[in-house]
């Protein structure tokens, strides 16, 4: 059986095909209609109607998973919490079943990219692994023992719309969300909110990218932004860790490129872990961008 994964992005819908032990078979991608719903509906199915034909293989030879920004909810089936808003509110595992004539799996691009790691990225073997997302946005996914934690409203790992804990007087009441509330860990570690951040306090209008390469060539602004965000970011997982107490933390999005967060972050997150020590590995995702489609298609494992 081959696995067929999308990726349902604001940008582009990608697709990709793997066999049981995870090899790429194929791979393509088109843009992402704006705010159309129909038309997404239709760009999903010929992607996967023409990866099967690339491969010379039938639709009972596939199964399909499909990463969707928000999450399926439980009361109506229908997606709820997208930032991709003509998606909210549509039933759109039932309508692509419909048109493929097959039973499609959907979950959270951020569980997507948990279980990519897990399966065969740089958590796999894992026993516990939380897969972080931060880019314009910021969310992330559970991993128990190999299988998806969803959560009986599905919405286990979002994290990113928790209050950043341990804020101080300068982080408070904290920026303001498109969830209608302040001071989410989305508003201070996604892409968007280091480069606010950097505003604020110096004047500096730099995105994320530049803000690295200043600080490497020794600007002081840029410099302590960075410092800040570390800091946020190790109070941010610090709670992760008394709680879930995980094997490893992946990170992947824009914001995961920064290699300086590897060994910054864990020296700073023992202070607010509530243990003598902490054992928890914090490592970037082996597939990049890649596994968020790659984690699609491992929905039918």
């Amino acid at each position: 059986m081959i696995r067929i994964g999308v990726d349902l992005g604001g940008t582009k819908v990608e697709v990709i095909a793997i066999d049981r032990d995870g090899k790429e078979l194929m791979r393509e991608r088109l843009s992402t209609p704006e705010n159309d719903y129909q038309q997404t509906l239709q760009v999903i199915t010929a992607l996967i109607t023409n990866a099967e034909a690339t491969l010379g293989v039938s639709a009972s030879s596939t199964t399909v998973g499909i990463a969707t920004p928000g999450a399926l909810s439980a009361v109506t089936g229908r997606l709820k919490n997208s930032n991709s808003v003509c998606l909210n509110n549509q039933p759109i595992q039932q309508d692509l079943e419909t048109l493929l004539k097959k039973s499609v799996r959907i979950s959270n691009d951020a569980n997507c990219f948990a279980l990519s790691e897990a399966s065969d990225g740089n958590a796999m073997g894992a026993s516990v692994v939380f897969g972080v997302i931060v880019g314009t946005g910021t969310g992330a996914g559970i991993i128990v023992n190999g299988k998806l934690l969803s959560g009986v409203i599905a919405i286990a790992g979002e994290w990113g719309h928790n209050p950043l804990p341990w804020p101080n007087e300068t982080e408070l009441p904290g920026p303001a969300c498109y969830c209608g509330k302040h001071g989410c860990i989305e508003t201070f570690l996604s892409g968007p909110g280091l480069r606010h951040d950097l505003k604020t306090v110096s004047g500096c209008d730099d995105d994320a990218k530049s803000i690295v390469n200043k600080s490497e060539q020794g600007d002081a602004a840029c410099e302590a932004a960075l410092q800040r965000y570390e800091d946020r970011m190790a109070r941010a997982l610090a709670h992760v860790i008394n709680i879930l107490d995980p094997d490893v933390i992946v990170l992947g999005g824009g914001m995961s490129n920064i290699k300086r967060l590897y060994r910054n972050v864990p020296g700073i997150w023992g202070q607010y872990v509530f243990s003598d020590r902490v054992d928890t590995k914090l490592l970037p995702a082996r597939h990049g961008d890649s596994s968020g489609v790659r984690g699609a298609a491992w929905l039918w494992d």
